[in-house]
């Protein structure tokens, strides 16, 4: 039987992978705690700035404004943030309830979690090394800062 031939690894195949692994452990702690990532995300944005329209929380996360309405919705079901009417003519603000900044605050530990274990696997001193390597990958495109 032949050996298969040896591939060169990738970087690019290797970034894609780690993410996709990162995505899917990320994506299943949230699950426990009834999140997604779409719902994760609109609670951070919502969190920072109330007055958001629903078309710029979809531009934000990269969805319709159908799709965004859909994942408020679920986060009105969840008790996690309430829609409050300025007035007539004026659009509705977003505001977190306090089951939304529990939830908030319990998927950003979970992130927290994620990372930690992340960084002890790829070595802990390298975490700035890593962050300024993807930041300069992904350029402007990714306006997160580290907290």
């Amino acid at each position: 039987m032949s050996k298969a031939p040896e591939i060169a690894l990738s970087t690019v195949m290797l970034v894609i992978g780690t993410g996709r692994r990162l995505q899917e452990q990320l994506e299943a702690r949230l699950a426990d705690i009834g999140l997604s990532m779409r719902l994760f995300g609109a609670l951070g944005h919502i969190s920072r700035d109330a007055d958001l329209s629903y078309s710029d929380l979809a531009r934000r996360a990269g969805v319709t404004s159908q799709s965004m309405r859909a994942t408020v919705l679920m986060l009105e079901e969840l008790g996690a943030v309430e829609r409050n009417l300025l007035g007539q003519g004026h659009r509705a603000r977003l505001d977190l309830t306090e089951q939304g900044r529990s939830l908030l605050a319990r998927a950003r530990g979970i992130l927290s979690e994620l990372d930690e274990e992340f960084l002890a696997n790829a070595g802990g001193d390298r975490k700035e090394a890593l962050d300024e390597a993807c930041r300069g990958a992904l350029g402007a495109s990714f306006p997160f800062r580290s907290e």
